[in-house]
């Protein structure tokens, strides 16, 4: 899993990280990531705890914070690779475990520790869905697993109490507070080891803590049901970690790749739009970036039926600059196959043209 992942920039220079963090934060964000082994272990007997009573906050409101998490806490479980670990959510009683695809990052193979204790279980991934960060694995022993219930991530307002659970930095069964702190946002995450970059569409963002260890955890909301995965934080790479900004994946998207997993081994309908081109990033005489270089077009796909061809280099999606692979992944993320996009290219001669493309579907 590596050290952390570098994640893109927002518009305040703010960067995403995701993955693992090794010994301690990285420059840059610690979000919902993988802790290393070297971590204190999960510790089975001690119980999780409730966050303390807001100022002005009532006995029923603490009471329903004990209830939340009674429910939802034993369906969390942590997952552990030779190279860290991080969090995953009981799908159903047939074993299946819903995490990010960065927890497991290329293992075969690992354990899974329910918060509830008990002997690590042996699990094996059924597949993963690295451009949107998500991953199915499965457990052997299926004795007395919990599955979580599922809300509609559709229905989330801005302002609502959600919680977090997971297993930051080791800490099995650890539970954090905040409220949904924005809806629909686009974010992307690399773990910059050579693995595909994931963006996350309609991305949910949360003022509740996320540390490395997090990662495939359940973002919660008052009811019991979980409305996302807690994925990715944010940190100023001059600053350091910027608390409170986090991004989990909705659990909408969460669910449906998960059940297409489930279902047939693999996503067969990944809902995400795309050119059908593999790229790289275009730089100036100076090394910086201008734009994204085409280096293969996927034949009859819809690139190549627009007229793009490699060399090209894509400089706009819409009214969206694209200066780099980032850039481009998250201006198609907030498209849908079938729609029309104008692309504006840059060619060797110096000039440029836009072309109409009827956007494909990004394979699962």
């Amino acid at each position: 899993m590596g050290c952390s992942r570098t994640l893109g920039r927002t518009a305040a220079s703010m960067a995403l990280l995701v993955g693992t963090a090794c010994g301690s934060p990285t420059a840059g964000l610690t979000a919902g990531l993988s802790a290393p082994t070297g971590t204190p272990p999960p510790s089975p007997t001690a119980p999780a705890s409730a966050p303390p009573a807001q100022p002005g906050g009532t006995s029923g409101q603490q009471s329903t914070y004990e209830q939340v998490i009674k429910r939802v806490l034993p369906s969390i479980v942590q997952i552990t690779t030779n190279q860290g670990l991080g969090s995953g959510i009981v799908y159903d009683k047939d074993g299946h475990i819903l995490t990010n695809a960065h927890v497991v990052n290329g293992a075969k193979r690992f354990s899974v520790t329910l918060a509830t204790g008990g002997k690590p279980r042996t699990a094996r991934v059924m597949n993963v869905f690295p451009a949107g960060d998500l991953a199915v694995i499965k457990v052997d022993n299926t004795q007395g697993l919990q599955p979580a219930s599922f809300g509609r991530s559709a229905d989330l307002r801005v302002g609502q109490i959600v919680l977090a659970m997971g297993n930051p930095l080791g800490y099995s069964g650890s539970v954090t507070e905040g409220i949904v702190s924005g809806l629909g946002r686009t974010v992307s995450g690399s773990s910059g080891e050579g693995t595909p970059t994931s963006t996350i569409p309609d991305a949910i963002q949360t003022s509740a803590a996320i540390n490395p260890g997090n990662s495939g955890g359940a973002l919660v909301d008052m009811n019991g049901n979980v409305i996302g995965i807690p994925s990715l934080a944010a940190v100023d790479p001059e600053l350091g970690a910027a608390p409170g900004i986090g991004f989990a994946i909705p659990s909408d998207t969460a669910t449906d790749i998960a059940n297409q997993i489930i279902k047939n081994g693999r996503v067969v309908n990944s809902r995400r739009a795309a050119l059908g081109i593999q790229v790289g990033t275009a730089v100036d005489a100076l090394g910086s970036p201008i734009g994204v270089l085409v280096g293969r077009v996927t034949n009859g796909g819809a690139a190549e039926q627009a007229g793009i061809r490699p060399g090209d280099v894509i400089v706009k999606v819409n009214d969206t600059p694209t200066p780099n692979t980032t850039a481009l992944s998250e201006a198609l993320a907030r498209l849908r196959p079938g729609e029309s996009a104008k692309v504006t290219l840059l060619y060797p001669s110096g000039t440029t043209s836009t072309v109409t493309v009827t956007l494909g579907q990004l394979p699962g």
